[in-house]
């Protein structure tokens, strides 16, 4: 405990008190003939109680600065005091919501090698001569479904992006929240991590709603470029004389 000024006087009076009765006392002691006579050195009395203060201010600043060091061991533990708050299971549960809708997705593949494969088969760079126009009105049809689908799996993932703000309202809260009643450095670094965390999963659902986007504008456009093939087709036919022409038939989709 540190020692005030006036504790501090208190306590050297007292000293001061003490030696004058002693030197007062021990010498009538001499003036009997009880003991040795004892002269009183006052410059001694002023250096001990100097001493004294001195003692007592060393052991004052030993005390501060055991409490500075306890201090500062009480602020590396709060430092250290990990985050209980993990939001990470809900941002790749509402990631996951739309990437299971683009996995689910019908029409054309996702996956590279099919895409490829059902690319060339449905929207060829030329058809062949010997196409029937049962194989061109096939085809018509399972393009415009493509595209239909596709369409269908955007505006789904528009959807679940839309649902999924409210969940993210409530996680940005939450961390907002941890991240202001931070205790130490540990925790405000984990919470705003987890800020990172959000702002990255909103980041990636954008990423997938400009793919299901995309996708859809490719496949119409596909469909549309497999629409002029096919009039070609139709027109090698109707200029071939082996071949009698018969008009086909007008279907809507």
């Amino acid at each position: 405990m540190k020692l005030s000024a006036p504790r501090k006087r208190h306590i050297a009076a007292v000293l001061a008190v003490g030696a004058f009765t002693l030197v007062t006392i021990q010498p009538a002691y001499a003036l009997f003939g009880i003991g040795p006579e004892i002269v009183f050195d006052p410059t001694n009395l002023e250096q001990n109680i100097m001493t004294a203060a001195h003692t007592l201010e060393m052991i004052n600043n030993q005390i501060q600065q055991l409490q500075n060091e306890a201090t500062a061991l009480m602020n590396d533990a709060k430092n250290l005091q990990a985050l209980d708050f993990n939001s990470l299971n809900r941002l790749l549960t509402t990631l996951s919501s739309t990437q299971r809708l683009i996995e689910q997705a019908q029409g054309l593949a996702f996956q590279v090698a099919a895409l490829e494969r059902d690319f060339e088969r449905l929207y060829p760079a030329e058809y062949a001569a010997a196409v029937t126009r049962s194989q061109l009105l096939e085809d018509r049809h399972e393009q415009w479904t493509n595209s239909r689908d596709a369409v269908d799996t955007a505006l789904q993932v528009q959807a679940q992006s839309n649902e999924n703000f409210q969940a993210d309202g409530q996680v940005l809260s939450d961390l907002v929240t941890r991240s202001q009643s931070a205790v130490g450095n540990l925790q405000a670094v984990q919470a705003t991590n987890q800020l990172l965390a959000l702002q990255s999963r909103q980041l990636m659902q954008g990423q997938q709603l400009q793919i299901a986007d995309d996708r859809a504008a490719a496949t119409e456009q596909a469909r549309l470029l497999a629409a002029e093939e096919r009039s070609r087709a139709l027109r090698r036919q109707f200029m071939t004389t082996s071949t009698a022409y018969t008009p086909e038939p007008v279907q809507t989709f």
